[in-house]
């Protein structure tokens, strides 16, 4: 489907994640500043995830009681607590967060779907740290565009 080198791909790949948590840090942002987040958090997923294909696999860092989800009502309640769709969702953007950053393992690409692994470090503006362990797969649009089909995140292991 593609003619692009594993590096150009390694390229699209951190330029969509430095996009995500950009627009992460951006929704919190808005939401501090009673502008309407929810809005941007719309205009967040349509750009960035593919749910014009149809199904998206989720698992969120912070959801134990509904751990997987698949379509953006889902999506939306879980990242900003709107229009709940269980009571665990507080809504995960709207810590806020002053700081979002990747942090890869490894980018891999097989014919149509590409695999970015790793960690990512969210800072609050108490300058607390989480450091979450994500798995996000992509595939391109009609447009060559690649976006998001897949995301897997989870905090590490503590060993208990």
């Amino acid at each position: 489907m593609t003619n692009y080198s594993i590096e150009e791909i390694k390229e699209i790949v951190f330029s969509i994640q430095n996009e995500w948590a950009t627009n992460i840090v951006k929704i919190g942002k808005a939401y501090l500043e009673k502008k309407n987040h929810i809005k941007i958090t719309e205009e967040f997923l349509d750009k960035l995830y593919f749910f014009e294909k149809g199904k998206i696999l989720f698992k969120p860092t912070k959801a134990k009681k509904k751990q997987f989800r698949s379509n953006r009502a889902e999506f939306t309640s879980y990242f900003i607590g709107h229009n709940r769709v269980t009571e665990e969702d507080k809504g995960f953007i709207l810590e806020p967060w002053k700081e979002v950053y990747f942090q890869n393992f490894d980018i891999i690409s097989f014919k149509e779907i590409v695999v970015s692994m790793g960690n990512y470090f969210f800072t609050s503006y108490q300058n607390e740290k989480i450091k979450a362990e994500y798995t996000f797969g992509y595939t391109f649009d009609a447009n060559r565009k690649l976006k998001i089909i897949f995301h897997h995140s989870s905090l590490p292991y503590d060993g208990g």
